[in-house]
């Protein structure tokens, strides 16, 4: 809408702040599905799904609707600006709540990778279910007594010295999930800065990716009845991640 367009009832109108000196993330999104209803992007580490903090542009939301030309994508769910993969969006509102509903009523498939130090005691595949509530600051995620509201299916699927590769699929969508229970369980994944402590990472140092991906997601098509199944095109490499303690600043 330009600015001098005028007032109509009912209009909607979306506003993102101006910022100064917006750092250009470079790296680039993958577009692996776009059709009228649906559209599938591959989200690179550090780039946000939306606009929060000093990322306004450089966001896969705004990039895509630059990109397709369509302001009316919402993404369907979100991943961390740190995870790697798929993210779902709408592309018509007319549709829109037939796709959310696939997330609410818990009828998709995620499956993410992880590599994580090795768990040698423990017995796979497991399940973690706990209560996960938020802590300091505001933006930590952490387990406390009660029921659960959190669930995370854990198996391994690659053993590499004390590094591992874990399949991890969350039925339960909790901020920080994968992360929480990861570190929880005594592996938490490889260069999270949050987890199991808050480790001081500038915004532009890209040189410790989290080593987390959003590998698949499937479902069944609410609008055609036909199974999908998606898969991210990005990888993860046990033999060249460097740890925080492994890089010199």
């Amino acid at each position: 809408m330009p600015l001098d367009a005028p007032f109509r009832l009912g209009a909607e109108i979306r506003y993102f702040r101006e910022v100064a000196d917006e750092p250009v993330i470079p790296f680039a999104e993958t577009l692996l599905h776009v059709d009228a209803d649906l559209v599938v992007a591959d989200k690179p580490h550090f780039l946000p799904v939306a606009p929060v903090g000093r990322h306004v542009r450089e966001t896969l939301l705004s990039r895509l609707q630059q990109r397709l030309g369509n302001p009316d994508l919402v993404p369907l769910h979100r991943i961390d600006r740190d995870t790697a993969g798929l993210v779902l969006f709408s592309a018509n509102r007319a549709t829109r709540d037939a796709y959310q509903s696939l997330f609410r009523e818990h009828r998709i498939g995620k499956r993410y990778e992880a590599i994580a130090p090795a768990l040698p005691s423990l017995s796979f595949p497991l399940t973690r279910r706990t209560r996960l509530v938020r802590g300091e600051p505001f933006y930590r995620m952490h387990e406390v007594e009660g029921e659960p509201n959190s669930e995370t299916r854990i198996d391994v699927i690659g053993r590499t010295g004390a590094l591992w590769r874990y399949a991890l699929e969350p039925i339960t969508g909790r901020k920080h999930q994968l992360r929480v229970h990861m570190a929880a369980l005594g592996a938490p994944i490889r260069n999270d800065p949050t987890y199991p402590v808050m480790t001081c990472i500038a915004d532009d140092d890209y040189t410790r990716p989290l080593q987390l991906l959003a590998r698949s997601l499937r479902f069944i098509d609410p609008l055609s009845g036909i199974e999908r199944v998606f898969e991210s095109g990005f990888s993860l490499d046990v033999e060249r991640v460097p740890a925080a303690a492994d890089v010199t600043p």
